[in-house]
């Protein structure tokens, strides 16, 4: 199933269930621990934190990370925002987190707007996370315009709720 299919099913669920589908499409399932493009150790959907050079798990082990680490990084999308998100930005912004970390996001420029009330700068913000250690990746390219058309979609669809019928 293709991401955009995957979104569009997930739409009806809510923010977890798009940022799963974005997560897992970019992020592939690869249950043999392997490094990532700058080294660290990765497993899984794109788990970092426990993860060690050898290490194996099964597909229910890798779904209980992913649930976890998603988790987590609403957990800090809901703790740094302080505006209430359109469930679609809330997820490009999970699974922006996810990939960038709470540290990169709490700093950011992204997150400053976002706080100002520019939702449609804060989302313009995403294209530029394209780089790893200095190297623009193509997957990082790939992930963040999708992230960014998420995160307007969901400011469009605001826009539209608060604006009044004629």
């Amino acid at each position: 199933m293709g991401l955009k299919t995957r979104i569009g099913v997930s739409l009806a669920a809510g923010a977890v269930s798009i940022a799963t589908a974005v997560v897992s499409f970019y992020e592939g399932y690869e249950p043999t621990a392997y490094q990532d493009p700058v080294g660290i150790p990765t497993i899984c959907y794109g788990h970092t934190a426990t993860a060690r050079m050898g290490q194996t798990l099964s597909q229910k082990q890798c779904t209980e990370l992913l649930k976890a680490d998603l988790g987590h990084a609403f957990e800090v999308v809901d703790r740094h925002a302080q505006i209430k998100l359109p469930a679609p930005t809330r997820a490009a912004l999970a699974s922006f987190v996810y990939n960038v970390g709470e540290g990169a996001f709490a700093r950011s420029t992204l997150l400053r707007k976002l706080n100002q009330g520019d939702l449609r700068g804060a989302c313009q913000e995403l294209p530029r996370w394209v780089y790893a250690q200095g190297r623009k990746l193509k997957g990082l390219v790939n992930r963040r315009a999708t992230e960014r058309e998420l995160c307007l979609a969901g400011v469009n669809a605001a826009k539209q709720t608060e604006e009044p019928t004629p």
